[in-house]
C-alpha cells in the first residue's frame, strides 16, 4: 500500500472516474497504453443525483480502487467526468444529475471529499481527448473532431492532441434545427429512418462542421459506431472518418489522462 508522503512520478498509474445518469465507473489507467488495469468498477448513481450524494459514492469507487495491489501512490491526483459544462471546475450545466449541481464548484466538493487533487472534465471531451491520444486519433496532428452519436451528439475538439474544451457542436444549427434534434442516433430510431436516409441527414451535418472547421480526422463514436459500415461509407467529405476505437473505456482513460497532463505527470 502506498503511502500519503508518496508522489506519483510520471506516466504512471492514474485513477480515472466517470459520472454518468445512472452509473458512476472508475479504473485504474495505464497512461503509457491508455488501457486499464484490472476490471473496472461501478456503482448506481444516487437517485436524486445530488452533489453530496454523488461525492459519497465517488469516494467509494476510488476507496474500491486505491484497495487494489496495482493503485497509484495514495495522495495522487484522480480525473473525473461529469455529464455537463465544466469551467474553471465549476458546473454550468446539468441535463442527466440533479439541477442543485448548477454553479457547484465540483473540483472544491471532490477534492475535499477524498483528501487529494481532483480535477473535473466534461465527459464527452474526456472521451475525444482518450481516442484521439490512444485510438483512432493517435499520432494525428491539427484538428481532430471527435463526434458521438447517442441521445444527442456530443462532440470534442483537440488541437495538436490538446483539447479545446466545452465544444458544443451538437448544438449547431442546421437549416433551422439544432443539428441534435435531427442527426443523432435517438433521432433516427424516432423518425424510423433508414441507415440510407439517416445518412443524408449526417451527410448534412459532417459537411457543415467541416465546412466550419476544415479538420484532418473526423472520429464516430457512441452506440451507433459499431454499425459505422451501414453510413460511413455513404458520407462523401474531403476529410477522413473513422470510428471510435475505445467504446465504453474511454471516458476513464481521458479522465486519467486529463488529470497526469494537468499535474505534468504525462508527456
Amino acid at each position: 500500500m502506498a503511502k500519503n508522503d508518496e508522489k506519483p512520478h510520471k506516466n504512471e498509474p492514474l485513477i480515472g472516474i466517470d459520472i454518468g445518469g445512472t452509473g458512476i465507473k472508475g479504473g485504474i489507467v495505464d497512461l503509457k497504453k491508455g488501457k486499464l488495469l484490472g476490471d473496472r468498477f461501478r456503482v448506481p448513481t444516487p437517485q436524486p443525483a445530488t452533489p453530496e450524494a454523488v461525492a459519497e459514492a465517488v469516494a467509494l469507487v476510488v476507496a474500491e480502487l486505491s484497495a487494489r495491489p496495482e493503485a497509484p501512490a495514495a495522495g495522487s491526483p484522480v480525473g473525473v467526468t461529469f455529464p455537463g459544462i465544466i469551467q474553471h471546475g465549476v458546473v454550468h450545466s446539468a441535463a442527466n444529475v440533479d439541477k442543485s449541481w448548477l454553479e457547484t464548484d465540483i473540483d472544491a466538493l471532490l477534492t475535499e471529499r477524498l483528501g487529494r487533487p481532483v480535477e473535473v472534465i466534461n465527459d464527452a471531451d474526456a472521451a475525444g481527448l482518450a481516442e484521439a491520444r490512444y485510438g483512432a486519433g493517435a499520432g494525428v496532428s491539427g484538428t481532430v473532431l471527435v463526434i458521438t452519436l447517442g441521445t444527442g451528439i456530443g462532440s470534442a475538439f483537440i488541437f495538436d492532441g490538446k483539447l479545446v474544451p466545452n465544444a458544443e457542436l451538437g448544438h449547431l444549427e442546421i437549416e433551422g434545427f439544432d443539428a441534435e434534434s435531427k442527426a443523432s442516433a435517438v433521432a433516427r430510431e424516432r423518425d424510423g429512418l433508414s441507415w440510407d436516409e439517416y445518412s443524408v441527414l449526417l451527410q448534412r451535418y459532417f459537411s457543415h462542421v467541416e465546412f466550419l472547421f476544415s479538420p484532418e480526422l473526423f472520429i464516430v463514436g457512441g452506440g451507433i459506431s459499431k454499425r459505422a459500415d451501414e453510413y460511413l461509407p455513404n458520407l462523401k467529405l474531403r476529410t477522413p472518418i473513422v470510428p471510435a476505437v475505445l467504446r465504453n473505456e474511454a471516458g476513464i482513460v481521458g479522465a486519467a489522462l486529463e488529470i497526469a497532463l494537468q499535474h505534468k505527470l504525462a508527456k
